[in-house]
C-alpha cells in the first residue's frame, strides 16, 4: 500500500485557502453585497474538492470504485 502524501494535500489546502480568501478579497473590493450568497456554496465545494484532486485526470478518487 502506498504511503499518503501528507504534503501534497496540505499544499491542496493552502491553495484553497488562498483562493477562498482572494475571492473574498475580491468580492469585498467590488462591494460584496451583490450574490454574497450565491458564491458561498461554490467556493465551499471547490475548496473542498480541491483536497481530493486525483494527481491523474484518469485516476479515481480515494473510496470510490470505477464504474
Amino acid at each position: 500500500m502506498a504511503k499518503p502524501n501528507y504534503q501534497y494535500e496540505k499544499r491542496q489546502r493552502e491553495l484553497a485557502k488562498k483562493a477562498k480568501k482572494a475571492e473574498k478579497a475580491a468580492r469585498k473590493a467590488t462591494g460584496g453585497v451583490d450574490g454574497e450568497g450565491e458564491g458561498e456554496p461554490d467556493s465551499l465545494q471547490d475548496a473542498a474538492g480541491l483536497a481530493d484532486t486525483p494527481a491523474a485526470p484518469d485516476a479515481t478518487p480515494s473510496g470510490s470504485t470505477p464504474a
